[in-house]
């Protein structure tokens, strides 16, 4: 049976995964910034009548929580077959690049690349242990300078200073990442839900949380043969999901 931790997943696309990764038959432990809110996202999974499922209490902005949920997880299994890093905020609307202060940056930053950071590094050697191990960054299609850059593509209007620019940072991350592990059973990808409708967009997608799950998943689970260190958006790309940079 896979263990798998996924961060900020007692609500919403984390959440869903976390649903989809234990019809997939895998463990799963929910990582939540308040534990009462991952006991009840558990309570409700166990009512669904999946019941390999744990929460543990992971604020990714603290090292001293991370380093505790790391205790914890370690004392109950030596390995760890899938790292989801799915917390995120996007301090809302709208984020203009010459207002957006240094401290809402430093803020969007801590959780979206920062807290990465600190959850990879914690939780690496547990994943080294795993035959077949899986990161998997969850991104945005909206972090693509490509895209960004092309005014016939439809979101080109949809500018803002503090979420894209964390998510690109975080793609960033990503490529090194991969490249570190390059000669490993690792594979690390930055991959984006789609637009899904959740209160982190105020509901304002056009995804469903069932087809973002999905995507996030799929390439957790992915096989020897699967692709690493890409960045890989569905909804751009139906046919192969590689986006551009």
């Amino acid at each position: 049976m896979k263990k798998v931790l996924i961060t900020g997943a007692n609500k919403g696309i984390g959440f869903e995964t976390a649903r989809q990764m234990l019809q997939h038959g895998c463990y799963v432990c929910i990582g939540s910034r308040s534990v009462e809110n991952g006991r009840a996202a558990v309570e409700t999974l166990k009512a669904k009548g999946l019941s390999h499922v744990e929460a543990v209490e992971l604020d990714v902005t603290s090292s001293e929580s991370v380093r505790v949920a790391r205790e914890e997880i370690g004392r109950k299994t030596d390995v760890l077959d899938v790292l989801i890093n799915n917390a995120g905020i996007n301090w809302g609307m709208p984020q203009s690049s010459l207002e957006a202060s240094v401290d809402q940056f430093k803020q969007v930053f801590d959780t979206n690349l920062y807290g990465v950071v600190r959850v990879t590094q914690a939780f690496i050697n547990l994943l080294q242990k795993s035959a077949q191990p899986r990161i998997v960054n969850v991104s945005s299609s909206g972090s693509s300078l490509t895209l960004h850059s092309d005014p016939t593509w439809k979101y080109y209007s949809h500018k803002a200073a503090l979420y894209p620019s964390s998510k690109a940072a975080l793609n960033m991350y990503t490529i090194d990442l991969a490249y570190q592990l390059k000669d490993t059973p690792f594979k690390v990808n930055a991959v984006c839900p789609g637009f899904v409708a959740t209160d982190f967009n105020n509901h304002r997608g056009t995804g469903t949380v069932q087809e973002g799950g999905t995507r996030i998943a799929k390439y957790a689970m992915i096989g020897p043969d699967g692709p690493s260190g890409k960045f890989i958006a569905e909804e751009y790309n139906p046919q192969t999901g590689e986006t551009p940079w």
